[in-house]
């Protein structure tokens, strides 16, 4: 397909920064990664790899890495954000005070603020100027960085109050390899990526405890349900939870082994505590902070989240995986039916 070419920056060189990075770069895009270790940033302009996260992979000639934020940002009107939750308010801050014209800004990470239960685009809109911000695009669906990295076929959804520029974000990243959709619904696209990742943890406790596929898709099928649930009192549609950004990325988190909190629940569910498990992860592990903020979310809303309350009390309240498992298990009878009609009804 033809495309206009253009200047793009990826803020955060981490696996999934630049993973994208290489996604636009094969589109002929001029993209600039920022990272803030200098040795990184190095090796991505000399050797044209960054071992760490994305071991093996030669990146295209045309990503240049920047240390420096404000030459990265220099004559460009699209960024895409890579980074942390906990890292995107400084990061922010740092951008406007660089910026005097305005910017798009394509957020892919996926979590929710604790205390604020603030969504990653309304962080970005407190945290941005209005005559700086033209934009906030998001970006989710089922994506591992490693296969991406490796050009396998990988689907997901861009979503936007502004469907206008959501169009422009799918014709900027789209193509043989690299499917992108549009979907209307920013409140459910990052509702789903985000409560994914706790579900994914209870997923990877219950392999760690050898507890096998039964337990497994009970899980994804009953996490799916609370997702869909605190979703929709939030204003998602019931629809996007049975697409890319809702089943779709619940399944490949829960079942992969490079979904790091996969992992990081099946360390916990080894036996390992928490501060263990995040030393030895060596990366963030975003459902930690998300299930806190959950947690938060349906008190706050008043929504039943069984799986969400026990990881809470694992995470935060020192339970045991096992017995925290088998509180779920031993939940008062109810009808599936019955809470599905529920569902819909609210």
């Amino acid at each position: 397909m033809k495309r206009n070419i253009e200047n793009v920056a990826v803020i955060g060189a981490g696996s999934w920064g630049t993973a994208l990075a290489m996604v636009l770069a094969d589109n002929g895009h001029h993209v600039r990664l920022w990272g803030h270790k200098a040795e990184q940033i190095n090796e991505i302009n000399d050797l044209h790899t960054n071992e760490k996260y994305l071991p093996d992979i030669k990146l295209p000639h045309n990503i240049t890495g920047y240390s420096s934020l404000e030459e990265a940002l220099t004559g460009i009107d699209t960024i895409v954000l890579a980074i942390p939750t906990k890292a995107i308010r400084d990061v922010l801050n740092q951008i406007a005070d660089l910026r005097t014209e305005p910017l798009t800004i394509v957020h892919v990470s996926k979590g929710i603020e604790p205390d604020s239960l603030l969504r990653i685009s309304e962080m970005i809109e407190q945290e941005m100027p209005a005559e700086l911000l033209h934009s906030v695009v998001v970006l989710s669906g089922p994506s591992h960085a490693e296969e991406v990295s490796l050009r396998h076929p990988t689907t997901v959804a861009v979503s936007s109050k502004d469907m206008m520029t959501a169009e422009r974000i799918q014709d900027l990243f789209i193509n043989q390899n690299f499917r992108v959709y549009t979907n209307a619904d920013i409140v459910g696209v990052e509702i789903g990526g985000a409560l994914k990742n706790i579900i994914a943890l209870a997923a990877g406790i219950s392999d760690g405890l050898g507890y096998g596929d039964n337990a497994k898709a009970a899980l994804i099928t009953r996490g799916l349900a609370e997702i869909s649930r605190l979703g929709v009192k939030m204003g998602a549609s019931p629809l996007t939870f049975s697409g890319l950004a809702g089943i779709g990325d619940l399944i490949v988190t829960c079942t992969s082994v490079h979904s790091r909190n996969w992992r990081a629940g099946n360390m916990l569910g080894k036996g390992q505590n928490l501060q263990e498990v995040l030393d030895n992860m060596g990366m963030v592990v975003e459902g930690v902070r998300t299930t806190k903020a959950a947690h938060q979310l349906a008190e706050k809303y008043n929504v039943q989240m069984p799986i969400t309350s026990v990881l809470y009390d694992v995470l935060f309240n020192n339970v045991n995986a096992k017995d925290g498992v088998d509180l779920l298990m031993a939940r008062s009878k109810t009808n599936e039916m019955e809470d599905i009609a529920n569902f819909f009804e609210d």
